[in-house]
């Protein structure tokens, strides 16, 4: 079983490879000099609707404590 230390780290790798491979014209960013290629944090934080701390924080590996979902969060229509 890993640690949840080692969870953050993974997802912090992913989220930032992810970021860096998003073309920023496609979703409609415009295309300025950019100094890494990618989306930059701003704009991916802006489309998922999170604060850019947050984002910063999830993608360096320091998401902060879990909380369980309430149900009233999770809900899902019947089939």
């Amino acid at each position: 079983m890993s640690s949840p230390y080692s969870t953050e780290k993974e997802l912090g790798v992913y989220l930032r490879n992810a970021r860096l491979k998003l073309d920023p014209a496609a979703l409609g960013f415009p295309v300025l000099r950019r100094r890494t290629p990618g989306l930059r944090r701003e704009e991916v934080a802006q489309r998922a609707g999170l604060s850019v701390t947050w984002y910063t924080w999830l993608e360096q590996g320091r998401g902060g404590t879990r909380r369980p979902l309430p149900w009233s969060d999770c809900q899902m229509p019947c089939c």
